[in-house]
C-alpha cells in the first residue's frame, strides 16, 4: 500500500514546471582488436534436482514480509498533504483505500478512490517482495496519467520502515525526477508515507505526506 501513493505527487507536478536543463555529454570511442577474456561465472557444479526444487520452493513460498502485507488487508481512511515547493503552504485532501492480497497471498493490491483538486480520483498499486533478493517492488497507475511508476527498496527493522527509491516523469517538462519514499509502520492501525522530490539542480524537499488510518 506504501508505494501506491507515490504517484499522487504527480498531481502536484501539473502545477510546477522544472526549469533546469539536462546536459548530455558524449565521447568518442576507439575501435581495438584486443580481446579481453571473460571469466565464466556459472557454477561449475549445477544444483541437483532436490536442491533445485528446494530453491524454487523457498522462492515461491510467502514469508514474513508477505504476512506484513496481508495484515494491511481491509479499508483505510487516507489523508494526503502536498507541498508544491519547499516554501509552499500545504494542501490537504482525503480519500479511501482498500487493500487485499492476490495470487494466493503472493502480492498485495490496493485500490484508492476520492476527489482531488475537484476531480474524481482512482488509483491502483501492487506490492511485491522478492524472497531471493530481499527487495520490495511497488507499481502505481491512476486515472490522472498514462504512465506506470515503479519504486524499489528494503525494509529497515530498526525504524520499522520501507525505504524506496525510483523516478517519475514530470508531465510538464517530460524529464525524470528522482524521488525517495519512507513508508513507516506507525502502529497496527496507522501507516505513514513520506515522499521526497529531487528536481534537477534543486535540493531535495518533502513533497507529500500520506497518513492511513484503518477503518473501524
Amino acid at each position: 500500500m506504501k508505494s501506491t501513493c507515490i504517484a499522487l505527487c504527480a498531481l502536484t507536478l501539473c502545477l510546477i514546471s522544472c526549469k533546469d536543463g539536462v546536459k548530455i555529454q558524449t565521447s568518442a570511442t576507439t575501435e581495438t582488436n584486443d580481446t579481453i577474456p571473460v571469466k565464466d561465472t556459472v557454477n561449475d557444479k549445477p544444483l541437483d534436482s532436490a536442491q533445485t526444487e528446494q530453491a524454487w520452493k523457498d522462492y515461491a513460498t510467502p514469508g514474513f514480509a508477505h504476512k506484513m502485507m496481508a495484515d494491511e488487508q481491509g479499508k483505510w481512511d487516507v489523508t494526503m498533504t502536498f507541498w508544491m515547493n519547499p516554501d509552499a503552504l500545504p494542501e490537504a485532501y482525503t480519500s479511501t483505500a482498500e487493500v487485499r492480497m492476490i495470487l494466493s497471498g503472493h502480492y498485495q493490491e490496493t485500490f484508492y478512490s476520492g476527489t482531488m483538486m475537484g476531480m474524481p480520483f482512482e488509483g491502483k498499486s501492487t506490492l511485491a517482495y522478492n524472497n531471493k533478493s530481499g527487495e520490495y517492488t511497488s507499481t502505481w497507475i491512476d486515472n490522472m496519467g498514462t504512465g506506470m511508476m515503479i519504486t524499489k527498496g528494503h525494509y529497515d527493522e530498526a525504524v520499522k520502515a520501507i525505504n524506496l527509491t525510483g523516478q517519475m516523469i514530470d508531465p510538464i517538462t517530460g524529464k525524470n525526477i528522482n524521488m525517495r519514499e519512507v513508508y513507516t509502520f506507525v502502529d497496527a492501525n496507522t501507516r505513514k508515507l513520506e515522499t521526497y522530490d529531487t528536481k534537477q539542480g534543486q535540493k531535495e524537499f518533502k513533497s507529500m505526506e500520506i497518513v492511513l488510518k484503518r477503518k473501524k
